[in-house]
């Protein structure tokens, strides 16, 4: 054997010797550590009235869960559940009882992991008008009383998209080679409009109003833009609020709004714009909720925009209902207008949620239709004073027009995709 062939073994040799340590490395282990949090909505909506414990229930994951830079838990992945108690509507003024209880979510390799969490809903109780019926009837006839025992509070309702945040239950190794690397999108915003709801909800589960705003900022920057605009926050429903209605009447400018819900919660804030010539029956108004999702650290809220224009015999057991303009764009695209006639910054494009809302009807079965779009208004201040628009995909900046010029809906279309 000549010295050549011996050095080209020699060579083969040293070389796998040196491979040999990459070759036996084992794939990275992840760790899903207990008590990891899962952020989910109810995919459904349940009550009381026929809910039985043990039901099965299903939950919607809407935000990644990353480790070690994999993504282990994707966003619209699906969690079980089921009912751990289940009570309908009472005697002595009781309301309905619903707990809901998690089970598991599925991973994003097609494994499962389980997830403690518990989440109690709870019907109005009536306890108070049973003892007021009481004390008032006892000092009429007294034996008559006993019959308001029987005062039933109300059933219960656990909305779809209620948001219930779950743990994982148990430490859990997973190898790394069977989830996909998590990518730097903009998930915030991606997130926020893939699993915003596209409609509100009454206290029943019933649709209602499109939710057609979006807004980026934070909380002082939408109620300075808001203030700005004219627009006064609305007062809840109280028996002050009564009061008002009757003593100041076509004076009141923070006449209560009916109570709405999306993720599971009422309105966070409500403002309204009153007509000076029509108080009580015409104004623009707008029901606001802060999403669980954030943009660069800032939150995303969501709302819902109509135009009061008159005032009509109610449906569904109300005496009277504001009739809105069937046009929602109009009011979505008028308080764009509005806010970019303030002296805050506020810019904004179109974008297309994740389920068309072309024609629907309010909760009170008024008719309305839409484009379908959903307005994004972003109040973040940049170093030049003016807000900044990014596309969900790629959070590059947009060069997106003042609201006072709106753009067209095939540019803004097309920009956004």
């Amino acid at each position: 054997m000549n010295c050549w062939c011996i050095l080209r073994r020699l060579t083969r040799v040293a070389l796998g010797l040196a491979l040999c340590p990459l070759w036996a490395q084992s794939p990275q282990m992840l760790l899903v550590a207990d008590g990891t949090a899962v952020a989910l909505q109810l995919d459904q909506t349940v009550s009381s009235a026929n809910a039985r414990v043990g039901d099965p229930l299903t939950f919607l994951v809407v935000q990644d869960v990353t480790v070690q830079g994999f993504t282990v838990i994707a966003a619209g992945s699906r969690a079980s559940g089921s009912l751990a108690r289940a009570h309908g509507r009472r005697v002595l003024g009781m309301g309905g009882n619903l707990v809901l209880k998690l089970d598991s979510v599925e991973l994003a390799n097609g494994d499962r992991v389980a997830l403690r969490a518990r989440k109690e809903v709870k019907g109005t109780s009536h306890a108070w008008r049973m003892a007021a019926g009481m004390a008032i009837t006892s000092l009429i006839y007294m034996p008559v009383a006993p019959i308001f025992l029987l005062t039933r509070g109300d059933d219960c309702t656990a909305l779809k998209s209620t948001e219930i945040t779950a743990h994982v239950d148990g430490d859990n190794s997973l190898v790394s080679t069977a989830f996909p690397a998590a990518t730097a999108r903009s998930a915030g915003l991606n997130q926020a409009i893939e699993f915003l709801p596209s409609r509100v909800l009454n206290g029943e589960g019933r649709q209602g109003d499109m939710v057609n705003l979006l807004f980026i900022g934070q909380k002082e920057e939408l109620q300075a833009a808001f203030d700005s605009g004219g627009w006064v926050s609305t007062d809840g429903w109280k028996l002050r609020s009564a009061w008002h209605v009757l003593t100041q009447r076509t004076h009141y400018l923070r006449q209560p709004m009916a109570r709405f819900f999306l993720f599971g919660r009422t309105q966070d804030y409500a403002y309204a714009l009153p007509d000076p010539d029509a108080m009580v029956s015409r104004r623009h108004h707008v029901r606001i909720w802060k999403t669980g999702h954030e943009v660069d650290g800032i939150p995303v809220w969501a709302g819902a925009a109509t135009h009061d224009v008159g005032i009509e015999v109610g449906k569904h057991g109300k005496l009277f209902n504001h009739r809105i303009d069937p046009n929602v764009d109009s009011e979505r695209d008028f308080i764009g207008s509005n806010l970019s006639e303030t002296s805050l910054p506020a810019r904004a494009t179109y974008v297309d949620g994740a389920e068309p809302v072309f024609r629907a009807q309010t909760s009170s079965g008024q008719a309305y239709y839409s484009d379908s779009r959903i307005l994004l208004v972003d109040l973040r201040p940049t170093t030049n004073g003016e807000a900044r628009l990014r596309h969900p995909a790629t959070a590059d900046t947009l060069p997106t027009p003042a609201l006072g010029a709106l753009p067209t809906t095939d540019s803004l279309s097309s920009a956004f995709r």
